[in-house]
């Protein structure tokens, strides 16, 4: 492979590209500035303007939020894995029908695999600009966002409309909903009884690791995050590590899986035969099956990455039981 070649399959952070109309509630107050990026795979953006880096998917999408402080993304639940993990600032998750159920903060560098079959949404609750980082399960992100009825409700007031095509329509760009697709129609009472209210009790200790805790586990050995014998136990069709210094060996290796390497402090060198490069905080770079690589810190000081590789789980709602 070379450098070029390796350069295409790499999503640097200052070449994101984000939309700002990719969800229903786009247009609501409160909700109006967020950012959303697509990085490998479609994601769930219901915009035919979000732009998409790498469309190729290894059983998984990664993608990204960016808001401004108090700044909300609004209730919405998922049909198969949806994972954050703080890039920068401050971030307020909360869950449940209203979004009462129960809430955690999380800092930089922690990191939080959401239950399926809740309602969820967040809130930069920092001072500056944030950016959390997403693993979305399956090539195809489970189909879409479902979203709490109050928010479809909130968008219409504010011109947007969404079909059952999952495409969003701008009315106040004179766009409607074409004649032979329905609006997309609201959950009911019945249904909304299948979304669970769990508490932060439930949901905290078996779905969120500290960053800090994480890098000690991370010393002399990956610690493993994510997966069937991770810190936080599921099978969501991936498997995320959190690698510091002296985690892995500088040495070559390779494997018959997708890697992808996700920077979240201080300097990457990947190297191959073809070449090498440097992989920064906030980069993503996508590592195809049988290539020989090198990874290690390329400067002193604090060095952290989560390394998310797929495995033969099927994409689908969370194992774990609250």
């Amino acid at each position: 492979m070379t450098p070029t070649e390796m350069e295409a399959r790499i999503v640097r952070y200052g070449d994101l590209v984000p939309c700002k109309t990719a969800f229903i509630d786009a247009h609501t107050p409160g909700s109006d500035a967020k950012e959303n990026f697509t990085i490998i795979g479609a994601g769930v953006s219901e915009s035919p303007d979000q732009h998409v880096h790498i469309r190729e998917t290894p059983g998984f999408n990664i993608g990204a939020a960016g808001q401004p402080p108090k700044c909300l993304n609004s209730l919405h639940a998922h049909r198969t894995a949806e994972v954050f993990f703080v890039l920068k600032g401050r971030w307020r998750f909360f869950w449940g029908r209203y979004g009462t159920a129960g809430d955690v903060i999380l800092e930089e560098g922690d990191i939080f695999n959401i239950p399926t079959g809740i309602f969820r949404g967040f809130e930069n609750v920092g001072t500056d600009y944030g950016m959390i980082m997403a693993i979305l399960g399956g090539n195809d992100a489970g189909g879409g966002a479902i979203w709490a009825p109050q928010v479809i409700e909130a968008a219409r007031a504010h011109g947007l409309a969404l079909g059952v095509n999952g495409r969003l329509y701008d009315t106040k760009k004179g766009e409607k909903l074409p004649g032979d697709v329905a609006p997309m129609p609201l959950l009911t009472e019945n249904e909304l009884k299948g979304f669970a209210e769990p508490s932060a009790a439930d949901v905290v200790p078996k779905c969120v690791a500290r960053y800090w805790d994480l890098m000690a586990m991370a010393r002399g050995q990956p610690a493993k995050t994510i997966g069937a014998t991770g810190t936080l136990r599921d099978r969501p069709g991936f498997e995320v590590d959190f690698l510091t210094r002296g985690s892995i060996p500088e040495t070559m290796y390779e494997t018959a899986r997708h890697e992808i390497l996700m920077p979240m402090r201080g300097h990457w060198r990947l190297s191959w035969p073809g070449g090498a490069t440097v992989l920064n905080p906030g980069d993503t770079a996508a590592v195809p099956p049988g290539l020989r690589r090198a990874l290690a810190p390329s400067m002193t000081g604090e060095a952290s990455l989560y390394r998310v590789v797929n495995t033969d789980d099927p994409a689908g709602a969370s194992f774990r039981l609250l």
